[in-house]
């Protein structure tokens, strides 16, 4: 059985582990196959490709953050061709959009907290690719201010109204479609942290996401016991849609181990992945 994680972020986006951190950790829990989805960028696709060992293979991929209509969601775009202009543009988009945010939230500590950050903690925040809410948590925990990232953004952050920065999922959908990948619903009952739909209140949001474009479910996933697995396999079935499975890794950000893709700690065979024989992956 080879192992696989079809969705792992690195410190391009809001994980901890730098690229070849994230190597290693994928080498130490015989990971064969993998994908990298970095939220709204692409930037560590082509490095982590030219440094993998052979016998390791990486999806270039990525995770947008969407509204679709009334759903508020994350698509993964697998297999993307991370050169084309058409998914570029819709990237910077989102970099413009993001930095807006942070100036706002930077703002918000200041004018409600009495917290200025300091021209280090300024200038590390504007260098980065992606500045996500988890990066100013980070500096609060390390100040002190808050035991652990999810209380400081619970504190100091959430209250905080910086505007909407998702994409619509028409222009994220057609966005990957042009770059040649194939669109995924990610943790559709739900991530971390948030509340798990029930198959009545998930149901008609699947007939939504169909209508928007999604071509697979994430059904094997980090916070999802056996039984939601199997009903979102059967509704993957049933909607011939491809099914897919990830662990949402973040390092050091989030408690939850790579490659671990459901509650149980049970083994998931790559082959339970439909979407590795659309990409034409051997497993």
């Amino acid at each position: 059985m080879r192992k696989a994680d079809l969705h792992i972020h690195s410190n391009n986006s809001d994980g901890s582990d730098s690229i070849e951190e994230l190597i290693q950790h994928i080498k130490e829990n015989n990971i064969k196959v993998f994908a990298l989805t970095d939220h709204d960028t692409v930037n560590g696709c082509s490095e982590i490709i030219k440094k993998l060992p052979a016998d390791i293979k990486c999806i270039p991929s990525i995770e947008l953050t969407c509204i679709a209509g009334d759903i508020k969601c994350h698509i993964l775009g697998y297999n993307c061709d991370f050169t084309n202009n058409s998914l570029l543009e819709l990237i910077n988009k989102g970099k413009i959009l993001r930095r807006n945010k942070l100036n706002t939230r930077i703002e918000y500590l200041k004018n409600t907290f009495n917290i200025e950050l300091t021209k280090d903690e300024l200038d590390w925040l504007y260098s980065r690719k992606s500045v996500v809410k988890t990066h100013i948590a980070n500096i609060l925990v390390n100040r002190g201010l808050a035991p652990d990232n999810l209380s400081a953004m619970d504190k100091y952050l959430n209250g905080c109204k910086a505007g909407d920065t998702r994409f619509n999922i028409g222009e994220a959908v057609d966005s990957i479609n042009s770059a040649n990948g194939i669109p995924i619903w990610a943790h559709p009952l739900g991530g971390e942290g948030e509340r798990h739909l029930t198959q009545e209140e998930f149901l008609p949001q699947l007939e939504k996401m169909i209508a928007f474009g999604i071509k697979g479910l994430e059904c094997y996933y980090s916070r999802y016991d056996k039984s939601e697995i199997d009903f979102l396999v059967s509704c993957a079935k049933k909607n011939n849609l491809f099914i897919t499975g990830g662990s949402d890794y973040h390092g050091k950000n989030k408690d939850i181990p790579i490659g671990k893709l459901n509650t149980e700690n049970i083994e998931v065979d790559s082959s339970n992945l439909t979407i590795l024989d659309a990409l034409n992956i051997n497993h």
